[in-house]
């Protein structure tokens, strides 16, 4: 029978993903709209940006926040681009995202000396094959695998290599080891649900030195540029971006911001977001039509939650349609270019009742479909 108890909020988006509980735009601080992002009151907001996340993830002493252009994927490419050239390079991938960063490195930016350490959606590669003497770029979730890496033993303490991770849709959800982490990056729309065209760089101290002791060979964008003279430009993590940001969007993600401490900082953001898989997990559990596409349990993804379905790639797209028509659920289709099946958020915006709500709505929408003549 059809379930009567539809979620309050029907965004299961991986990004960008549901607001807040509780969001209204009204209740945003405004005062920075209409005015310069120059003003002292814009350099102010965007200051905040950048030492209020600082704050909210403990990073280690000396260790820069920035807000850069290009949402998540423009802070990568900055790494990309500054950082890579004087070693060799491992790059590790099991999806669509990471193998984008494989890509460039290899036919744009055409460095000779790179290994690829690869696997098939559902696993990773093996970990252990990482050579610390490398630079290593990573994902350290693949938001279009729903697999994560379990943790930092791989990383060794006395790595000569920097360590540059996509962490998009790990940042406020997963526990991150930052003394292990020369480069993260990510972007508002998929963390915390803010809005999108911005992202966020974090330099380690290793990563500054390489910056200021290293030129690359190739022409750099300006927007690309974060040094001057040999040096770091330190305004880029004090709130003076590169280029124009939107100041609403700044305002929104200080909203989030305000909201991860309202709720008992980083460690409580983490909570929810296993909350919420755990729910899918005993959904899971109890039925065998529908599978993680994450092989190993410690790999499960919290935030992109994919699963896959025993059903033709017809069915589940009628399934994602049927969801989204009866207001359920919305989004939830699995990424382009991953297997056939579901991908559901569980980051920290979203709450657990909502999950637990959504899954007889599953069951419901695999029964309509594969039932029908």
């Amino acid at each position: 029978m059809q379930p009567q108890v539809k979620p309050r909020n029907p965004n299961f988006s991986s990004g960008p993903c549901s607001k807040r509980p509780g969001y209204d735009v009204a209740g945003l601080d405004m005062r920075t709209l209409g005015r310069s992002h120059r003003s002292s009151l814009g350099k102010e907001a965007l200051g905040q940006a950048c030492s209020k996340t600082a704050e909210l993830l403990g990073l280690p002493e000396g260790y820069r926040v920035g807000v850069v252009p290009a949402s998540d994927t423009g802070a990568v490419e900055m790494a990309l681009w500054s950082l890579l050239g004087p070693r060799p390079v491992d790059v590790v991938h099991w999806e669509s995202f990471g193998s984008g960063w494989h890509t460039d490195i290899i036919k744009q930016l055409k460095l000779d000396n790179v290994r690829s350490l690869t696997a098939d959606y559902g696993v990773l590669p093996d970990l252990s094959e990482v050579n610390s003497a490398h630079d290593v770029v990573f994902t350290w979730n693949g938001t279009t695998s729903g697999v994560k890496v379990p943790n930092a033993d791989w990383i060794a303490d006395d790595r000569e290599g920097l360590m540059i991770c996509d962490a998009t849709s790990a940042v406020f959800a997963m526990d991150m080891p930052w003394e292990k982490l020369d480069v993260v990056t990510f972007s508002w729309q998929k963390v915390l649900g803010g809005e999108g065209a911005h992202g966020m760089l974090i330099l380690s101290p290793r990563a500054v030195e390489r910056l200021e002791s290293y030129t690359p060979a190739w022409p750099m964008p300006k927007i690309f540029r974060m040094t001057k003279g040999g040096k770091l430009i330190e305004g880029i993590f004090r709130g003076e971006t590169i280029n124009t940001p939107s100041m609403l969007a700044v305002a929104d993600y200080l909203d989030a911001l305000g909201w991860v401490e309202a709720i008992g900082g980083v460690k409580e953001a983490i909570v929810r977001s296993e909350e919420n898989l755990a729910v899918v997990a005993e959904f899971v559990a109890a039925n065998d039509w529908i599978h993680f596409l994450a092989q190993a349990p410690e790999t499960l993804s919290s935030t992109s939650i994919c699963l896959t379905v025993d059903a033709t790639a017809e069915q589940v797209k009628k399934m994602v349609k049927l969801l989204d028509q009866e207001g359920v659920a919305y989004d939830i289709g699995a990424y382009r270019d991953a297997p056939d099946g579901l991908r559901l958020w569980g980051g920290a915006t979203v709450e657990k009742a909502d999950m637990q709500a959504l899954m007889p709505w599953l069951q419901w929408a695999y029964e309509q479909v594969t039932t029908q003549a």
